[in-house]
This record gives structure tokens, sequence and C-alpha cells, in this order.
């Protein structure tokens, strides 16, 4: 079982960027796919991005696209979202989650999540 914890979270100005990390240990994790969601207050939790295991493939929700990009670097057992021209309702807690099966963009298909980090955009 992997474990995954996020960081990089913070108070951004709308049109700001911002690159979140997520450090990966207990695992192999060149094995796994590695995702990023987020949940705003009173909101389902959303699909962010995607990144096959050599990170080769990448797929992107339609809100993000074109201003997100996830990357991994496997010798550092980290993946990465570099979030740019961020909006408020980018506004949430992001979440990385790791899966060895396959990438979806349902939350319930993703076996392992870290903890969170929260991303606020506001002047």
């Amino acid at each position: 079982q992997v474990r995954l914890e996020e960081s990089g979270g913070g108070l951004v100005q709308p049109g700001g960027s911002l690159r979140l990390s997520c450090a990966a240990s207990g695992g192999t994790f060149s094995n796994y796919f590695m995702s990023w969601f987020r949940q705003a207050p009173g909101k389902e939790r959303e699909f962010v991005c995607a990144i096959t295991w050599s990170g080769g493939n990448t797929w992107y929700g339609d809100s993000v696209k074109g201003r997100f990009t996830i990357s991994r670097d496997n010798s550092k057992n980290t993946a990465y979202l570099q979030m740019d021209n961020l909006e408020p309702e980018d506004t949430a807690v992001y979440y990385c989650a790791a899966e060895a099966g396959g990438w979806s963009s349902s939350r319930y298909d993703w076996a392992n999540w870290g903890q969170g980090t929260q991303v606020t955009i506001s002047s």
C-alpha cells in the first residue's frame, strides 16, 4: 500500500501560479498511475488530471485543460501539479491519488489517497 503526502498549497491571487507536490512512500512508485482530484466546500470530489506510470500519457478535466500540468519524477517518488492562470473557482482541497490498475476520472476507482492540501485563490 503506497502512502501519499501532498504539499505546496496556499493562498494565491487570481492569475497566479502554484505547484503542488505529492510524495509517495511504502510502495513502488513507478508501478502506479497518479492523479489529482479536488473538492470545494459543498461539492463532490472532482477529477483534475492523471498520468501514466512513465509519464508518457496524461488526461485532464475540462475545467483545467491548458492551465494545469501534471508530471512525475519516478527517481524522487513524487508527482507534481503545476497550476497556472489560477481562478477563484480553483479554490479547493487538492488530493493526489495512486492506482496500480489504470486510470479513471471517478474517485471511486482510486485506492490510495493523500490527506489533501488547501489551495485558495483570492485577491
